[in-house]
């Protein structure tokens, strides 16, 4: 038996429900017609619903007909509603477009038209309300040829002996089969229609069963059951809940099966299945195991959304029906906004297009609808299930933003122990197109990982644009460059400067306003074209006769939705009742008063501590803000986006690295170093260890480089011994806020007086070098000290260096250890994980701030003890010639002295 999931879509007030009742009630499905007005219809299911006789949420009912097993899934057609249309679009196999025999194409019919052929959906129509006086089927189907495809084709009984040669027409491979054998074959047909080559029509009236049996016919004989992979998929297109409050996953699988007890994950999340539903209407089979092509609903899973991909499923794209509409919830005084919230995010799980929204400065919720019927439904929803009466504020309109020309953000994110930098290549896109996020980065500069969690944090969150806060859309952001600290780097430190990078590309950006259009339809008396016209133009849109019949006259356009939303009520004034108005949403465009909507929103960038503009830079240790306009005098990486005539760029653009420079990754470094220092480790005994000048000056235990694990004590710097002493004059770097920051005594300092913990570490390394047979320089950065230049100061017998403009410590020191590796032997002091690597590579000997603390630690200790051993050997030449009391008050002195 074929299974096929079919869904019914049509304008309101078209009979989408009632034809779900005719066939439901063919089939043996029920026994009773329902009707809309007696409220009784089978898949109005919300007390809502058949309230209002409209179908609000979309529904699923089971049929058989022949050899077809239908899964019905009956979606709302008032365009308040489309969103919940349109997530059900992403599980059928073919679709029903329903048309109002009395209207023909309505101006959401078409939208609807447009939906399917953007998902590719195949299409079997029925127009509907053929008993109504004056239904013209050859008028109704000249009506959808023209409208709608030339290739829309009465499929119904009395068209079969001539439908062949105009099935012929509708494509090549027909037209030669049609040629070859003087008809076209049902397989053939099939394959039209699921290629939407074809699209059958049928008519009759739904109220009546007239017609329907023919439809419900021409689906079992041309309809193809799709194939499905044998590898686990599935598609969510609905979260609810039911009576007793359990959340319920609506699903097809699309590829394998699900079984109870599966496993099913989503990213960062894994739950099993509980239990597998098999709906129709309000009753439901339990199931224990469903295969491909199967509609269910599961439960057990807390984490899922709709548009989530399973399995081999990808996740679905973002809706092309939209809110136009921002309301403020209006709450009742006892009524707490943050206890609220919550229980809202809950419907938002059932209806993401809500986009519900925390307003913190004004400790508001904000929601977004399609309209003001959608208010009063989302009003009687929470007033039922949470017992709140809420109200609305009046809407204004969502808007968004992009920009007009290619720009490069950069957030940089350093306090103190973080590190993250982000170049992002920001583009406009398509009108309509959204976002889209990629990344072209060099796995050299900023490793996989740290990529693809930069593309996470793009698409985590809705950001706001500079002009008025709204959303921003059709752009293309491209990751291009960034970089990430060995040791200080966590994940948080990439989400800030991914979200400084944004908004500081925006800032640079010439931004757009842009605000939602409808697309219209309005026929109206002839004579009253000119007032039409004219009252378009005031409205800032455009519009042209699509056709006149001397009568009437058609006239298609577009319009902002801010100013026609009312318009409908001119038109039948103006018009006395003749003239019709059909409007759908068509996207967004440039807003037409782009100014006095700014002035009027009122929105400061820079007070919107929620998305900062500017970034985060350490200096001295310790982290300072830097506005965005100065992010780029600051950043560490080069500029991707090159500005016309500079040196090796390629005009308006030029790959990073333009320079000559490249980084090369730790771990391909440390690889390096394996392959090459360590390439002997399993024959150590090649190797003779030899002493350095401190071991042989010291000891092996006389302090911490008694260890031949670490460089800087006549051992080469992969740790073995040298096979010849090194007579080379030493020198120990020492990088010097890192240390600061390092050692916790001095960092305790550093927060109370960063002068007293620089001295304090001079006087520490002065005393240290007493002991030491090196030259000991003592580097601090002061590169961010605008026109700073080179500072050289001796004290005692350390040099301190600040370093110049421009030039951070580490530069200074990987500079130095390069041009005197062969001179000196060199060891470098630092925590710093990347510097590290690179000094490692530079052949120098390395220390980390502990072990340079250790070292210092156990020189005082050495040096105390010389002390004490040099006044004890004069109190004993002394004790000679002192009296016992003298010579017991000496001993009694030197014992204060080294406790």
């Amino acid at each position: 038996m074929k299974k096929l999931v079919v869904g019914i879509l049509a304008h309101v007030d078209a009979g989408k429900t009632t034809l779900s009742e005719s066939m439901l009630y063919l089939t043996g499905k029920i026994g009773k017609l329902g009707r809309v007005d007696n409220k009784d219809a089978y898949l109005d299911t919300y007390e809502l619903e058949r309230a209002r006789g409209i179908t609000i949420f979309a529904k699923q009912a089971l049929l058989s007909w022949g050899d077809v097993q239908v899964t019905l899934l009956d979606t709302p057609g008032h365009v308040d509603f489309s969103a919940e249309m349109e997530r059900t679009l992403q599980v059928l196999d073919y679709a029903i477009l329903v048309v109002n025999g009395a209207d023909g194409v309505q101006g959401h019919t078409k939208t609807l038209w447009n939906l399917l052929d953007y998902y590719g959906i195949p299409v079997f129509l029925f127009v509907n309300k053929m008993d109504q006086p004056g239904a013209d089927q050859e008028a109704l189907l000249r009506n959808l040829k023209k409208r709608l495809d030339d290739r829309c084709i009465d499929f119904g009984a009395s068209a079969q002996l001539s439908w062949q040669e105009e099935v012929a027409l509708c494509g090549e491979k027909l037209m030669e089969e049609y040629l070859e054998q003087s008809s076209v074959s049902k397989e053939a047909v099939r394959r039209a229609i699921w290629e939407r080559q074809l699209f059958p029509c049928y008519f009759g009236s739904a109220l009546r069963a007239e017609g329907v049996r023919e439809l419900l016919e021409g689906i079992s004989v041309y309809a193809m059951e799709p194939e499905y992979p044998a590898d686990f998929g599935a598609r969510i297109f609905n979260i609810t809940r039911d009576d007793q409050g359990n959340r319920l996953t609506h699903l097809k699988v699309t590829g394998g099966r699900l079984k109870v007890r599966d496993l099913l994950s989503g990213g960062d999340w894994s739950e099993k299945v509980n239990q597998i539903r098999l709906y129709s209407g309000l009753k439901f089979e339990v199931e224990n195991e469903v295969q491909a092509g199967t509609v269910c609903a599961v439960t057990g899973l807390s984490e899922t959304r709709p548009g989530q991909g399973l399995g081999i499923e990808e996740e679905w794209g973002p809706p092309l029906l939209e809110p136009v509409l921002s309301y403020r919830l209006l709450l009742p005084a006892d009524c707490d906004p943050r206890v609220l919230l919550p229980k809202l995010r809950q419907l938002e799980e059932e209806q993401p297009e809500l986009r519900i929204s925390w307003e913190e400065p004004s400790q508001e919720i904000q929601v977004q609808l399609m309209g003001e019927v959608q208010t009063e439904i989302l009003q009687s929803t929470v007033a039922s299930r949470f017992g709140v009466e809420i109200g609305f504020h009046p809407g204004r309109m969502v808007y968004k933003e992009t920009i007009a020309h290619p720009v490069e953000g950069v957030g940089h994110f350093e306090p103190l122990r973080h590190y993250a930098e982000v170049h992002l290549l920001m583009e406009p896109a398509e009108p309509g197109s959204g976002l889209h996020f990629a990344t072209a980065c060099s796995e050299d500069l900023l490793s996989r990982n740290w990529q693809r969690l930069v593309l996470t944090h793009l698409a985590e969150k809705s950001h706001r644009g500079v002009l008025t806060g709204s959303p921003i859309t059709d752009m293309r952001i491209t990751l291009v460059s960034g970089r990430a600290h060995n040791k200080h780097t966590e994940g948080g430190d990439f989400r800030q400067a991914t979200y400084r990078a944004v908004r500081q590309g925006l800032k640079e950006a010439e931004s757009v306003l842009l605000e939602p259009f409808y697309a219209f339809q309005l026929e109206l008396p002839e004579n009253m074209v000119g007032r039409a016209m004219t009252d378009v133009e005031t409205m800032a849109g455009t519009c042209q006769v699509e056709r006149t019949d001397g009568e009437l006259t058609l006239l298609t356009g577009k319009a902002p939705v801010a100013t026609m939303k009312n318009y409908q009520k001119e038109v039948a004034a103006y018009t006395k009742g003749q003239g019709k108005l059909f409007c759908t949403l068509s996207g967004f465009e440039p807003c037409h008063n782009s100014q006095e909507v700014i002035a009027d929103m009122g929105y400061d960038s820079e007070s919107d501590l929620e998305n900062p503009t500017g970034s985060v830079f350490c200096a001295q240790g310790s982290g300072y803000l830097v506005s965005w306009n100065q992010v780029k005098d600051h950043m560490n990486l080069e500029s991707y986006l090159r500005q016309p005539g500079q040196e090796g760029g390629t005009g308006a653009q030029a790959v990073y690295g333009g320079s000559g420079e490249q980084w090369i990754s730790p771990d391909e470094i440390d690889t390096i170093f394996r392959q090459t220092f360590f390439a002997n480790q399993g024959r150590k005994s090649v190797w003779k260890r030899t002493r350095g000048p401190r071991e042989e000056a010291f000891g092996a235990s006389g302090g911490t480089f008694g260890s031949n694990s670490r460089p800087g004590n006549g051992l080469n710097p992969a740790g073995y011994g040298s096979l010849q002493k090194d007579d080379r004059e030493e020198y120990l770097l020492v990088d010097g806020y890192n240390v600061i920051f390092a050692w916790e005594d001095l960092k305790e300092l550093a927060e109370v007086n960063m002068d007293s913990a620089r001295m304090k570490l001079i006087d520490c390394l002065s005393n240290y070098q007493a002991l030491r047979p090196w030259r000991i320089i003592l580097v601090f950065d002061a590169y961010r000290v605008q026109g700073h230049r080179e500072e050289t100061v001796d004290y005692h017998n350390v040099r301190v260096v600040y370093t110049k403009e421009a030039q951070p410590a580490d530069q200074y020191i990987e500079r130095f250890a390069y041009d005197n590796q062969k001179k000196y032997r060199i060891t470098v002091a630092t925590s710093d994980g990347l510097q590290q690597v690179i000094i490692r590579g530079a052949g120098c000997g390395l220390l980390s701030a502990r072990e340079l603390k250790e070292d210092v630690e156990a020189a005082s200790r050495q040096l105390r003890q010389k002390h004490r051993q040099l006044l004890e050997q004069r109190a004993d030449a002394l004790g000679d010639y002192l009296s016992p009391e003298e010579k017991q008050k000496l001993e009694k002195l030197l014992e204060e002295e080294y406790q």
